[in-house]
């Protein structure tokens, strides 16, 4: 990170050459160079954050931008913002610098990064391969080097997957940190805040953006729990055999593992899909007719959901995250997979691949608790991610923990 506002301006200025250089040359979908430079030139100086080269996600609000949510009709219909989101001005005050605004799945309501509108969004360095989503852009970003951070959302899983398909570091902060003032929510219920980034060591920073992260004294746990081979039975070999890996380096610090049952677990997309499109319908409701057909068809049936139907799967959502709070307090920390498979073809069928996606992701989103992808690699490619978790709000520790991991190589 540059420490000298001219250093800064020229790191800026490199940054700024790579943006846009995934095969599908569709990373930002608002970018100005000179705004991004001036704004260099202010950055808040003896700030946490100081220099940094950061992309956001374009569903927050940036004065004197577009907010699109992914959608041409949104770009239009929002206008240009008169005023900086949250997010944004707690990433100026901290000394990033904006390098535009990022390519998501339409109204982040989606896992593959797929979009009719602007395009698929490729992975740099794969041209067959998508980013995973709804957090594509965030992830080409620090992929092609335009970007050293970048700011994503998750709420079934859109920072999770992509990482572990890209391999970058994911963070989804705990359910309630932060504040939505200039962001677009897709469901309230779920939507987290969330980094992707590089090197693990980074993560107590980052995650300092949201709330409390102080790392000092923080210790290790001294459990673990991990799903059982069942779960795994759609889960490519490769990723299996790092989740082992991951298991033998987390003992290996002096952790003891657990295999427990999840097969309660089975319910958590049957809770998850009507509540979120339930509460997904109201943002857009009277402009359904703009959106892609499989999205629209969700918010169509969020809208057919009375509110005596939804309210049975919001008890059952509290009696999970009850359930997922118990687990947690026993182990300490969770282990499995982030995603089941190590890439997404463009170009391919991904009518079944949300929901196998999301069998991994959703019980995590249920359970509001903060969540680490961690990176795994074979041959310098992607070979999948893992989530660790930890009780709702032990964020600090979470970042503690993944700091101290990153001196164990434990992903590579």
């Amino acid at each position: 990170m540059a420490n000298h506002p001219d250093q800064i301006v020229s790191t800026v200025q490199s940054a700024l050459a790579k943006s846009n250089t995934n095969p599908s040359r569709n990373t930002y979908l608002w970018q100005d160079e000179a705004w991004t430079v001036a704004d260099a030139r202010h950055a808040a100086s003896k700030s946490p954050l100081f220099g940094l080269t950061v992309s956001v996600k374009d569903c927050f609000d940036l004065a004197g931008a577009p907010t699109s949510l992914g959608t041409k009709f949104y770009q239009k219909h929002n206008g240009i913002a008169t005023q900086d989101s949250w997010l944004v001005e707690r990433l100026r005050a901290s000394g990033a610098v904006i390098m535009g605004k990022t390519h998501l799945h339409p109204l982040a309501y989606g896992i593959t990064g797929e979009n009719p509108e602007f395009g698929d969004c490729l992975q740099p360095g794969d041209p067959g391969a998508l980013t995973g989503g709804s957090s594509s852009g965030a992830v080409a970003s620090v992929m092609e080097g335009s970007a050293h951070a970048a700011i994503g959302t998750d709420t079934g899983g859109s920072i999770r997957v992509p990482a572990a398909l890209s391999g970058l570091v994911g963070y989804r902060a705990s359910h309630g940190r932060g504040d939505w003032r200039g962001g677009h929510h897709l469901a309230e219920s779920f939507d987290t805040f969330g980094w992707l980034f590089r090197h693990l060591a980074d993560a107590p920073l980052l995650g300092s953006l949201f709330g409390p992260t102080d790392a000092a004294n923080q210790k290790l746990p001294t459990t673990f729990a991990v799903v059982p081979d069942a779960f795994l039975h759609d889960c490519d070999p490769l990723i299996v055999a790092n989740l082992r890996r991951c298991q033998a380096s987390l003992e290996a610090l002096g952790l003891t593992a657990k295999t427990i049952n999840v097969d309660w677990w089975n319910d958590s997309r049957e809770i998850f899909a009507p509540v979120q499109a339930s509460e997904a319908c109201r943002h857009h409701e009277g402009h359904f007719a703009e959106f892609e057909p499989s999205i629209r068809q969700r918010l169509e049936w969020g809208l057919s959901l009375t509110a005596a139907e939804v309210a049975p799967f919001r008890h059952r959502h509290v009696d999970f995250r009850d359930r997922m709070d118990n687990l947690l307090a026993t182990y300490e920390l969770l282990l499995l997979p982030a995603a089941p498979v190590t890439r997404l073809q463009a170009g391919s069928d991904h009518t079944q691949t949300r929901a196998q996606l999301l069998r991994y992701t959703t019980p995590l989103s249920l359970s509001g608790m903060p969540t680490m992808s961690i990176p795994y690699l074979e041959n310098g490619r992607p070979a999948g991610g893992m989530q660790f978790a930890a009780a709702r709000e032990d964020d600090a520790r979470l970042l503690a923990i993944t700091a101290a991991l990153a001196l164990t190589k434990i992903s590579t």
